[in-house]
């Protein structure tokens, strides 16, 4: 596969809760979420944006796969669905993520799996985060 170039961007984002209500979030680059907490309300909660993250992703890292393999004029649309299984014992986390590709465009099957298969394993960083073991540095303060 082709190199790909990376623009860079400031990337991140704050949390922010008081002693009531609901989780505020704010990215570097000025997007804001409200999160909810309750099962029943619309809305992203923190899993939920951890799929989000994945699937979006994908989606873009399958537009680019699709142009480095110069198919990208055949690709008419790319949808990932991500679900996830949390782990039944131990600590809180999710144990499988589910990735449902659906890859439409003026290609076959062969082409179809290039794509998804570079996005998932090679171009997606949050992917290749999830699947790496990414080190934590935190700062506590008043």
């Amino acid at each position: 596969m082709a190199e790909l170039k990376v623009k860079t961007r400031q990337t991140g984002a704050t949390a922010t809760l008081g002693r009531t209500g609901l989780p505020h979030v704010t990215s570097v680059t000025g997007g804001e979420i409200d999160i909810v907490t309750s099962p029943s309300h619309p809305g992203f909660n923190p899993l939920d944006l951890l799929y989000s993250s994945l699937s979006a992703c994908l989606v873009l890292s399958a537009r680019m796969a699709a142009s480095s393999l110069g198919v990208l004029d055949k690709l008419t649309e790319v949808s990932a669905m991500v679900t996830g299984e949390k782990a039944a014992e131990g600590l809180s986390r999710v144990e499988k993520f589910n990735i449902a590709f659906t890859i439409k465009g003026d290609f076959g099957d062969e082409i179809r799996n290039a794509i998804a298969h570079a996005a998932e394993d090679e171009i997606c960083t949050v992917s290749n985060t999830i699947r790496g073991n990414p080190k934590f540095e935190t700062v506590i303060s008043g």
